[in-house]
């Protein structure tokens, strides 16, 4: 097992850890994020964001308690609130003299050749100019109903696709969970964190339940398939809880935090990065 240390790495944020339970925007945690984020850019590591969100901000954005089930309906949710989002992040991103943008991606541009080459460009060509991407899948024209095959299953399946396409040393899942456990720590005492896995058994995988809120979808389900494709493509990634985006410090670091995927070891990463 060698240790690695991270110069390229991609952060996925969910709904969850960005709205809080009672429906308002989490800022504190995005300021922090902000400011954690723009700090590692300041000390040269080439930073991607992938961030969930737009649906749960649209719902306190037009005052609305829960997620409505029409497809049309949940679309144009998404459409406000990816706009105020990106107005927050903007705002809390210059607060700290760092610059964002903005892409918006369906699973189509990722697979097609030609379309998934002018989206690595145009993200090199933003990391070179020390801008940092903020991706998330547009929401408004994936449709399940269309020919082709535009969705993904979760921002933590296009936040693991982002990471092996640009190849990212390593993927940071920000989450509302502490880690994998052995068993759900809601309903079982004795679960016990899982800090080190090199592979995914069927058993792991048969054990994660797929759970949802009603700002987001996804659950340990989906990030477990990130945690495998970012394995096939030996690469790392890192689950752990979001509520403190500063523990992104303590993992480039080195320490063991949340749960880890890889079979190598993540080296201080920000000793010389400056």
């Amino acid at each position: 097992m060698a240790n690695k240390k991270i110069k390229r790495v991609v952060i996925k944020v969910g709904t969850s850890t960005l709205v809080q339970k009672n429906g308002q925007v989490n800022l504190p945690v995005i300021d922090n994020l902000a400011l954690t984020l723009s700090a590692l850019n300041n000390r040269g590591l080439e930073v991607i964001l992938v961030s969930s969100g737009a649906m749960g901000v649209g719902l306190e954005s037009l005052g609305l308690k829960q997620r409505p089930k029409a497809i049309a309906e949940q679309q144009a949710l998404s459409s406000v609130g990816q706009l105020e989002l990106m107005r927050i992040y903007s705002q809390r991103f210059l607060n700290y003299q760092t610059k964002v943008s903005q892409l918006l991606l369906t699973r189509d541009v990722l697979h097609y050749p030609v379309s998934k080459q002018h989206v690595l460009n145009t993200i090199e060509v933003l990391m070179t100019k020390r801008i940092i991407p903020i991706i998330n899948e547009n929401d408004p024209v994936s449709v399940d109903e269309l020919d082709h095959h535009t969705t993904f299953s979760d921002n933590d399946e296009l936040s693991a696709l982002v990471a092996t396409k640009i190849g990212a040393d390593l993927l940071i899942i920000l989450s509302d969970v502490d880690a994998l456990y052995t068993a759900d720590p809601h309903r079982n005492p004795d679960a016990q964190p899982i800090r080190n896995l090199d592979h995914l058994t069927s058993g792991i995988e048969a054990g994660a339940a797929g759970t949802s809120t009603r700002f987001g979808t996804g659950g340990m389900v989906t990030k477990l398939r990130a945690a495998k494709m970012m394995m096939q493509d030996n690469r790392q990634m890192v689950l752990c809880n979001g509520r403190d985006p500063r523990i992104i410090i303590d993992i480039l670091k080195g320490e063991e935090v949340g749960t880890h995927f890889g079979a190598d070891k993540i080296a201080n990463s920000l000793e010389e990065s400056k």
